[in-house]
């Protein structure tokens, strides 16, 4: 079998278990708020560091624009959480969080739908291109 190192591997499963609890316990048809509360108790509850609504500065040619994306998220200084409470994950979505990744100097982000009436979605990003 081969052991392949996955960029913050302990940090993803720690994220996504508090996630998989928040949906076990409220199931789906909620609004992205209670989801956005119930995981940062979730977080909190399991010793998992995390800052909400955080900033993201966005530069044009090492200008600062007056614009800014903010994360849901951001856990243990260097995973972005965007949540989402949608019937289906699409590419917007997707793009909205390479975005987040492009705009800062975090690499890995994680997209979590609670909004699925089958399971909880969520998805990896690693964006590592710095041009």
């Amino acid at each position: 079998m081969i052991d392949i190192d996955i960029l913050y591997k302990d940090e993803t499963y720690a994220i996504i278990g508090a996630a998989i609890e928040v949906h076990s316990v409220l199931g789906n048809g909620f609004l992205e708020g209670v989801y956005d509360e119930a995981l940062r108790i979730e977080l909190k509850s399991r010793g998992i560091p995390f800052k909400s609504q955080v900033p993201l500065p966005i530069y044009y040619k090492n200008q600062l624009i007056q614009k800014c994306f903010v994360a849901d998220m951001i856990c243990y200084e260097k995973i972005i959480i965007e949540l989402k409470a949608i019937s289906k994950l699409s590419n917007i979505e997707s793009a909205q969080i390479i975005n987040y990744l492009k705009a800062t100097n975090i690499k890995l982000g994680l997209l979590i739908n609670f909004g699925s009436s089958i399971k909880m979605e969520w998805k990896r990003f690693i964006y590592t291109d710095r041009n």
